[in-house]
């Protein structure tokens, strides 16, 4: 599991963390399970939260992996409910931090396997492509859905990502289950440069060096 703890809450581009080198974003449609999955990816029950604090949903909360490597928890998009004012603040914080951010190492998007590829989620994946950066789909819930269909629509999906030109993947993922985790681990690790040390790798680490 990835070892993170709550850095900073960020409300302007200004604010983004100085001293960061690498930096992973999760995105998704609101109630597609974001929170839940960094939670999982982190083992921690409440490190993300499904907030439902006015004014919550226009920042971005960063989480510290490592020294400078960040997770990057973005707002839910697909609020109806949302008053105007906010969206325009949600797009701007958004909008430049994945156009203009050199730390993005990638941006995992969690979709609920039931409903995948939205309207929404399309917008955001057609807006980001020119960035050329990697993007890893989340399918969530996939305990939802019989092993069958739930493979059927991976397929179904990655050949969307590709008929879009996307440099993406994707996955089956589950929080509930745990189906997935590993491989979702793998990827975030892999974009920020922290691989995952086995037992026996910090027992020889750990003993001194000879003569």
């Amino acid at each position: 599991m990835l070892n993170a703890a709550f850095h900073i809450t960020v409300a302007q581009i200004r604010e983004l963390p100085s001293d960061s080198l690498a930096e992973v974003a999760f995105a998704g449609r609101s109630n597609a399970g974001k929170s839940s999955a960094i939670n999982t990816l982190c083992n921690h029950k409440r490190l993300a939260f499904v907030s439902k604090m006015p004014g919550r949903t226009q920042h971005l909360n960063f989480f510290r992996v490592d020294d400078g490597r960040f997770l990057v928890d973005l707002p839910g998009y697909g609020y109806a409910r949302a008053p105007k004012a906010q969206k325009h603040v949600w797009q701007a914080l958004i909008g430049g931090y994945l156009s203009d951010r050199t730390q993005l190492a990638g941006l995992i998007m969690i979709m609920d396997i039931r409903h995948p590829l939205t309207e929404l989620d399309r917008s955001l994946l057609e807006w980001f492509r020119p960035s050329g950066r990697p993007v890893h789909v989340l399918l969530s819930k996939s305990d939802k859905l019989a092993r069958g269909p739930a493979a059927q629509t991976l397929l179904a999906v990655s050949a969307e990502l590709r008929k879009m030109g996307m440099n993406a993947s994707a996955q089956l993922f589950s929080s509930l289950k745990k189906i997935g985790v590993d491989q979702a681990e793998g990827v975030v690790r892999d974009w920020l440069g922290t691989p995952k040390k086995n037992p026996a790798q910090v027992e020889v680490l750990g003993k001194p060096q000879a003569g």
